[in-house]
């Protein structure tokens, strides 16, 4: 009940606004259209009222629905949670192993980062969203790969419906003529049978939803990965922070094991951490319990290394070709296009000659900094 609450008492009417964005318009208008048809075809498929196994079906989509609703607001208007203005640690000797965030006038709390999106420090903090128009991250974690899980099966349910739908419909039909027939649509012996209409525009309709259940399922379902992370305790930013950490010793062959500090040991103490009964996430998210052996800020040092391994190794990359920093290239092949980061980080315009330092990476496209002047120009690289 009390994080029920906490998503319809907004911090402020100001948070309505991250609707107005493309992201959740476009996640909320595929959740309507596939909501809508597949409650429409339902009844037409398997009649809810004269069967239990209708009733069934009818009363588990709605409950897809609702959950997945419920989930996708929770993690909209919950948000992960931010660092206060002005935090510092309780013991003035521990700035010196944290990070300073000019914007927010703060020093960054352990397992925090800056987001340039939300404009302030997220605890916790593993993404930010498009399709929520807001941060995942310490308070909203849960709720966020739960929608995750719930959407795509969710889905699943409505694309069986559709094309059980279509089957029925079409396969009762004496000829492919487009005017409303009458039909029994559940094959259920009923009495008098329903006359329903499906004609082509609702065939059309039924089509263009099961595609976009189909493709719903497969983009959605791929970003459950953030369950393997959970189950390691670890955010997207702090595999990524590891992976250098281990780059960084075997650069430089140091006789030195990186061990993440908040993996608890076992995989339940870690899923613990995420989801509990109450719906709130264990901790403050500005101080984490830590394995034997590590103390609160064994991460952030690492992270400093890091900071100062960027200046000194300063691996600089060539550009051979330029690139006018469109989001979604055509003119750099079709994987490029279609391998494009689902991230609203500016993509970074560059032309042959220019000098890069990439900080990560993925297969086809490159994060890093443009280099010009001895200053450098954040961004997404292609």
């Amino acid at each position: 009940m009390g994080t029920f609450c906490s998503v319809i008492k907004f911090e402020n009417l100001q948070e309505l606004k991250r609707l107005c964005h493309w992201g959740p318009i476009i996640a909320l208008g595929v959740i309507a259209i596939c909501s809508t048809m597949a409650m429409i075809d339902s009844v037409l498929w398997y009649w809810p009222l004269h069967t239990t196994g209708g009733s069934v079906n009818f009363i588990m989509l709605i409950n897809w629905t609702v959950m997945i609703l419920y989930n996708y607001f929770n993690a909209m208007f919950v948000g992960p949670g931010f660092v206060p203005l002005g935090w510092k640690p309780e013991i003035s000797q521990d700035t010196m192993y944290l990070q300073y965030c000019k914007v927010c006038q703060a020093y960054k709390a352990p397992r925090s980062h800056h987001c340039r999106k939300c404009n302030r420090c997220v605890m916790k903090m593993d993404h930010h969203c498009p399709w929520i128009n807001n941060c995942c991250g310490y308070q909203n974690h849960a709720s966020f790969t739960l929608f995750l899980l719930l959407a795509p099966l969710g889905c699943i349910h409505a694309a069986f419906i559709f094309v059980m739908t279509m089957y029925t419909q079409l396969y009762h039909r004496l000829s492919f003529g487009w005017n409303t027939v009458k039909i029994d649509m559940s094959a259920a012996r009923r009495d008098p049978l329903p006359i329903v209409p499906f004609g082509l525009a609702a065939f059309a309709t039924t089509l263009f939803a099961l595609g976009l259940a189909l493709g719903t399922t497969i983009a959605v379902g791929m970003l459950f990965i953030q369950m393997k992370i959970i189950l390691r305790n670890k955010t997207s930013i702090e595999s990524w922070i590891e992976e250098k950490a281990k780059d960084r010793i075997q650069y430089y062959q140091l006789d030195e094991v990186f061990v993440f500090p908040y993996d608890m040991g076992s995989r339940w103490r870690n899923f613990k951490q995420v989801f509990t009964w109450s719906g709130v996430p264990e901790g403050d998210g500005l101080e984490w319990p830590v394995r034997e052996g590590c103390h609160q800020y064994s991460l952030t040092i690492e992270q400093l290394k890091q900071k100062a391994d960027k200046r000194v190794r300063s691996v600089r990359y060539k550009v051979i070709e330029d690139y006018s920093g469109a989001c979604c290239p055509l003119n750099k092949g079709i994987k490029t296009f279609f391998t494009s980061p689902c991230t609203e980080e500016p993509r970074i315009q560059l032309q042959k000659g220019e000098f890069i330092l990439a900080t990560r990476g993925l297969r086809y496209w490159l994060y890093g900094d443009k280099i010009l002047d001895d200053s450098f120009i954040e961004g997404v690289l292609v």
